[in-house]
Order: structure tokens, then C-alpha cells, then sequence
């Protein structure tokens, strides 16, 4: 019987950001049943987003890592960075060495606008951004030109929002984060001087939390600029703002928007602006960007009852230096996984993977943003995790989980590890990585000086103690 000290079940992870630490820990603590979990990740380092994702002057979001550290110290966690799913080691491979396999790597590409110019040098996926000055080492070696003036982000979310208010932080501020000392370089010899947030629907419609829409006006060298014409909403906006289906947040971030329209400029040295209904239509430039243009737009009802944003025709040219897209995410397919091509997500049911036409996978599931797209805060993948671990345990009730001779070995995944990747990073690795980055940023005053090259850190990996 599987799910006894005896013959655990045993579950491989892949990718350790909140999704797959939430169904560690969701799976560990379930009662009734003796389980085991391994957890992968092709960086070196554990946590996926909250080290790559949450801005670096945003610690206290970063906090929760240490949730996932209370669920890392079980016996039964292991942890294997520096490896990759579908190359150092196939699905197959995991399948033969583990009950269950949930897929949990995220979204990592960016979705397309899909017009001219938008390839040009200087325009960006926001997230290739954020990945620069997190550190991530895929983007370690990547330059960001910030010479110019003004710099359009294209976007309404809360990534819009922190590539906005990076650019607009201080040296003093960027000073006492963890950002990527080669991104703290190049912002502090920045000419930027406007930020301008484009939001292709109304302000009613902006997808900023709360938090994230008040601090873009808390900027201690950075006015806010709202037109005040532009919080005159259409009634479509309002009638749906008043309406019992009005989000609470929407109406919220509309009182702040209103508030920020009405303040008068201080003089600070530089601003961001957030301009609304509008939908860029082409980036222009010789050689690299040089302008964008937008088309101005209006909202019409589609014939689901839904607000959409619909182009007027009317046009407006905007000089700028440099674009940033935060249109939103797409996940990439690993060789094995039944992958909807469309909407960038494994094909799945509640976390179990099919292949498409409905049919179970078995031993395959998905949770997080690879499973039901990018939406939510860290705290959402809590919830869903539980529904994926919920059907894990259902399946495994139903006798609906493979049974591989080999999951019986514990051992059975290192010995290839030591075969195909003799420089994978365990827990006691991580652990070593992160002290040797809080000692580099302690003479700074900083919370730690990222490592920021896959050699550095298995290198920094190496002065952990041998698990027993």
C-alpha cells in the first residue's frame, strides 16, 4: 500500500516558486498518509518569484520565504536546483522514479502586442526587466539603455507598476535592497525623467492592487500625473463600478486615482504618468526607439455583456527612449506534457494534466501559474495548490496513480543526478548560496548582494556540509 512509512509516496516537483512549495507543503501535512517530496528547479536557487519576480524594495512580501523554509527542514523535502526537466532529466525519467509528478514552473515569456516596431532595440518584455535587476542569471548579461528621457510601459498590472516605481526610486533607496548591483549601476546613471504607464481600458478597469496603485503616488523624487479630464468615467464604467458585480479594489484604485488627478506637481526631478484608453499601434525608430504610437480608445459592451476596449482611429505620437510591455504571460511546453499551445498552459482539469481531448494523464499534474494562467498574488497559489493535492490524494484513494518499481528507491533519482548533473544544488547548497550573499550585503547595509551567474552560485553551493 503506498502512502506508508514503509512504501511512501513518493512526488516530484518541478519548480520551486510559491505554486510548488504550497503542494510540498500541502502534500507533507496530509493526514493519513507517509509521503516524500523532491522538488526541482533549473536555477540554483529555490523560491521562483519571490526571488525574481517581487520587487527588491518590497522585502516584506519576500517574507513568506520563510514559510516555505519551515516546509524545506522536513526530512522528507529535498530540494535539486541547477536541473532541468525535459533535458538533464525527461518526464518519462520521473515518471519511473516517482507516483506523481506536478508541474509547477510558471509562466515565464511574455505575451506579443503583435504590431511594427515592437522588436526594435530599447523595446522590452517588462519581465526580461524585472528578471535584469533581480538578478536572475539568464538576464545577468543583458543592458538596458537608460539614456533617454522618457521610458512608456505598456500595462495596467502590478508589474507595470514595479518597473515604474524602480525607475523612479532614488539612489539612496535603491541603496538598501537586494537589486542586482549591475542594475543599482546602471539606475543611478539613468537621464529618465518620465515614466509613462499606458493602460489600454479605463482606470476602472486597471488591474493594480490596491497597495501597488497608492505607493506609485508616495515616490519620495517622483510626482504622480493623472489628467483630471481622463476620471471622468464613461457611464458604462460607472453603472458597473455601482453595480453589485463592481470590484471593491477597482472602486478603490478609482478614489486614488481621482485623488492623485487633483494634486499639483511638487517639482521633484522626475514623474510618472498614467494615461488611460489607450493602445499602442506601432514603435517607431531608426535602428532602435525612438517613439510609439497610440491609438486612443473607447469601451463598448461585446455581446457577452463585457466592457472591451475599441479603437476611435484617433492617433498620438509619443518620443521616447525605451518600451517596456506588461501585457501578460505565457508558459512554455517541457518535451512530454500534453501544452494548449493558445493560452500557454498545460492542458489540465483541476491540477490533473489530460492530453487534450479530456483524457487523464496518470501521474501528471499542474498547479499555479502553468495551470490556470497568471493571476493572482502569492497567496492565491495557496488555495490552488490545495485543489491540485486534493486530487493527488483522490487519485492515489482511487488506485488511479502509477506505480513505478523504482519510487520504492529514494536513492534512485540521485544516483542519476550524480550521473547527469554532478553540480546540482541541494537544500544545504541553497542555504550555503544565501549566507554567503547576507554576508556580502552586511558591510553595505543591504539585506544581501546577489549572485547573479549559475557558476558563482554552485560555486557558493559548494561550501555547504555534505546531508547526511
Amino acid at each position: 500500500m503506498i502512502g506508508t512509512e514503509q512504501n511512501p509516496l513518493r512526488v516530484a516537483i518541478v519548480g520551486s516558486g510559491p505554486a510548488g512549495f504550497y503542494t510540498a507543503e500541502h502534500i507533507l501535512k496530509h493526514e493519513g498518509t507517509h509521503a516524500e517530496v523532491d522538488m526541482f528547479d533549473r536555477l540554483p536557487t529555490p523560491y521562483g518569484l519571490v526571488r525574481f519576480g517581487v520587487a527588491p524594495d518590497h522585502p516584506k512580501i519576500k517574507s513568506v520565504i520563510r514559510v516555505y523554509e519551515k516546509t524545506a527542514a522536513r526530512p522528507e523535502f529535498r530540494f535539486f536546483g541547477n536541473v532541468e526537466i525535459g533535458s538533464d532529466v525527461t518526464v518519462p525519467e520521473l515518471g519511473e522514479r516517482y507516483h506523481a509528478v506536478v508541474f509547477a514552473y510558471g509562466t515565464a515569456t511574455d505575451r506579443h502586442l503583435g504590431i511594427p516596431g515592437e522588436d526594435l532595440p530599447g523595446s522590452h518584455p517588462a519581465t526580461e526587466f524585472v528578471n535584469w535587476y533581480n538578478a536572475h542569471p539568464d538576464f545577468a548579461e543583458r543592458e538596458f539603455d537608460l539614456s533617454c528621457e522618457r521610458v512608456v510601459v505598456i500595462g495596467n498590472g502590478n508589474v507595470a507598476a514595479d518597473v515604474a516605481r524602480m525607475l523612479a526610486l532614488t539612489p539612496d533607496e535603491l541603496g538598501e535592497t537586494d537589486t542586482a548591483d549591475h542594475a543599482i549601476e546602471a539606475f543611478n546613471g539613468a537621464s529618465v525623467k518620465e515614466i509613462l504607464v499606458l493602460g489600454r481600458r479605463g482606470p476602472a478597469q486597471a488591474a493594480f492592487t490596491n497597495p501597488e496603485v497608492r505607493e506609485l503616488g508616495e515616490m519620495v523624487d517622483a510626482d504622480i500625473d493623472i489628467d483630471p479630464a481622463e476620471m471622468e468615467l464613461d457611464k458604462l464604467s460607472r453603472e458597473w463600478l455601482d453595480s453589485e458585480d463592481g470590484d471593491p479594489t477597482k472602486r478603490r484604485n478609482v478614489d486614488i486615482f481621482t485623488d492623485f488627478a487633483q494634486r499639483e506637481p511638487e517639482g521633484k526631478h522626475k514623474r510618472i504618468v498614467m494615461r488611460f484608453l489607450r493602445s499602442p499601434i506601432e514603435v517607431q525608430g531608426d535602428g532602435r526607439v525612438e517613439r510609439i504610437v497610440v491609438g486612443r480608445n473607447e469601451l463598448q459592451r461585446d455581446d457577452s455583456g463585457r466592457l472591451r476596449a475599441v479603437d476611435t482611429g484617433e492617433r498620438e505620437t509619443i518620443e521616447c527612449g525605451m518600451v517596456l510591455r506588461s501585457i501578460g504571460y505565457k508558459g512554455i511546453p517541457i518535451e512530454g506534457v500534453p501544452f494548449e499551445e493558445g493560452r500557454g498552459l498545460i492542458h489540465n482539469d483541476g491540477g490533473r494534466v489530460h492530453d487534450g481531448s479530456g483524457e487523464q494523464v496518470p501521474g501528471l499534474y499542474a498547479v499555479g501559474w502553468i495551470k490556470r494562467g497568471p493571476s493572482g498574488v502569492i497567496g492565491t497559489n495557496k488555495k490552488d495548490a490545495q485543489e491540485t493535492v486534493d486530487n493527488v490524494f483522490a487519485d492515489l484513494e482511487a488506485g488511479n496513480v502509477p506505480m513505478p518499481e523504482l519510487a520504492a528507491d529514494r536513492s534512485a533519482i540521485v544516483s542519476l543526478l550524480n550521473e547527469r548533473v554532478p553540480d546540482h544544488v541541494t537544500f544545504e547548497g541553497w542555504q550555503a548560496i544565501d549566507a554567503a550573499e547576507v554576508e556580502a550585503g552586511k558591510p553595505h547595509g543591504r539585506p544581501r548582494v546577489k549572485l547573479c551567474r549559475v557558476e558563482e552560485l554552485v560555486e557558493a553551493s559548494k561550501a555547504a556540509k555534505t546531508p547526511a
